[in-house]
């Protein structure tokens, strides 16, 4: 292996230090599956990407992402993370739009600037795909919280725009804070289903600018509590209009994640139906922690 340039940025951050840390490795085309995955371990962020090529004249990327534990198809703060690393050190010029080329399809990133420099970074997901429900009682078990506590007049659901999730509404900020999971009766519950990772939100944040408070649980995949979730989020922006969270079918707010292990994290979220098709984007801020060399 040749040595290999990386960087560290941090994603939905409003400052540095904050958001969820993510590596991108440049020139990663020669690498194998298991090199990858292996560097992945060794940084041991939430994930790690690899940029496999480029094709600069449509602004097209092949990526490829991996958790500690293993490679995904689609992730939302890899490809967020991934498209500002791209306009910042390998095109260094202004562009509207960058496509990233993942295993669950190709999605476009919008770029925002602000005095020249990149701000808001908005990713369209592809259209939600609502699954099975479940209990209360399996998950009140599960996160180690009171069933009355999960609210009764939303459904618990798999969503997944491109990597599911399982979507889980409460209704206070304190049964977010006390949610623990129950990892054998945890792993024991998923072993037979498509999603892996639970998602809790509840409409009382800690700051009263947002919106939503939310967690991420995946420690099937190496995680055990993501500082920040663009995926899923977009999962939540799905399952918001779907079910009519707000009472309205298009929604435009502000998700708060990471709070609880001080990586305070925030995301935005956009969803409106048009005809049968639910349109999702998720958007955050970026900020270059650092970079070096992998010898």
């Amino acid at each position: 292996m040749n040595n290999l340039k990386f960087y560290l940025v941090d994603v939905f951050a409003e400052k540095k230090y904050g958001g969820n840390q993510l590596a991108v490795v440049k020139d990663a085309g020669k690498l194998t599956k298991e090199e990858m995955q292996a560097i992945a371990f060794e940084f041991n962020f939430s994930e790690t990407t690899f940029i496999i090529s480029e094709d600069n004249n449509n602004y097209e990327y092949d990526v490829r992402i991996f958790t500690p534990k293993q490679e995904l198809p689609f992730a939302g703060h890899p490809t967020l993370g991934t498209a500002f690393v791209i306009q910042q050190e390998i095109l260094k010029k202004k562009t509207k739009k960058i496509f990233l080329k993942l295993k669950a399809g190709k999605i476009p990133v919008e770029i925002n600037y602000k005095n020249n420099n990149p701000d808001i970074l908005w990713m369209k997901q592809n259209e939600p795909e609502f699954g099975e429900t479940f209990s209360s009682d399996i998950f009140s078990k599960i996160l180690n919280i009171d069933k009355n506590e999960i609210h009764p007049d939303f459904p618990i659901q798999v969503v997944s725009t491109g990597l599911p999730g399982i979507i889980i509404p409460l209704k206070k900020l304190d049964s977010v804070k006390k949610c623990k999971v129950k990892k054998e009766f945890f792993f024991d519950f998923i072993k037979n289903k498509e999603a892996k990772a639970i998602f809790v939100f509840a409409p009382e944040t800690y700051s009263k600018e947002n919106d939503i408070n939310a967690r991420m649980f995946a420690d099937y995949f190496g995680i055990p509590e993501d500082p920040a979730t663009g995926s899923v989020n977009g999962c939540l922006a799905g399952y918001l209009v779907k079910h009519s969270y707000y009472k309205k079918d298009n929604i435009d707010i502000r998700v708060e994640q990471g709070y609880e292990i001080n990586r305070q994290s925030l995301l935005y979220i956009k969803a409106y139906l048009e005809k049968d098709r639910i349109n999702i984007f998720v958007g955050g801020k970026i900020m270059k922690i650092g970079e070096g060399t992998l010898e």
